[in-house]
């Protein structure tokens, strides 16, 4: 089978954001490589269909990516835990930047699966509530409530201080 058209490009083009938006999920840079390469592995039979109807194929790949994430937790064995190397800012206060992305990071893992997604789609995407909800399958209203919930729980983490 030879590759879809444009397919090559599209992934070129966006791979920088799925895996920032995979990282963000996972925690972890070598498991949102994973995350995105399965994504890439389940779109790319469809592309043509994807890119025919002349739609952006971005809305479904990144739905894609949100369902593999919340389906792999469930089905894979998450026994091994690797130790994160820091990213190091170029600008400004390196040391302040990668204690700034390891606190998010360690708040965003605190979060349930389904609430990590809103959370990344709703405030780091800047995704409205009615996208969201289409992107991840479900209504509008549990958006909102998962949103609700994981703001909460963000906000008593704050308050503890754990959050520097």
């Amino acid at each position: 089978m030879s590759e879809p058209e444009g397919f090559r490009e599209y992934v070129v083009a966006r791979q920088a954001a799925l895996l920032r938006t995979a990282r963000l999920l996972t925690g972890d840079w070598q498991q949102a490589e994973d995350l995105v390469q399965t994504a890439l592995m389940k779109v790319w039979p469809h592309w043509r269909r994807l890119t025919a109807e002349g739609e952006d194929p971005d809305g479904y790949v990144r739905r894609v990516v949100m369902t593999s994430y919340l389906t792999w937790r469930r089905r894979r064995w998450w026994g091994e835990r690797c130790l994160p190397v820091p990213d190091v800012s170029d600008a400004g206060d390196a040391v302040a930047g990668v204690d700034l992305r390891d606190s998010l990071a360690r708040v965003l893992r605190g979060l349930p699966p389904a609430q990590r997604a809103v959370v990344v789609l709703r405030f780091y995407e800047d995704l409205s509530v009615e996208q969201t909800a289409a992107l991840l399958g479900c209504s509008e209203g549990t958006v909102k409530s998962q949103t609700v919930k994981a703001l909460h729980k963000l906000k008593g983490v704050v308050a503890m201080g754990e959050l520097r």
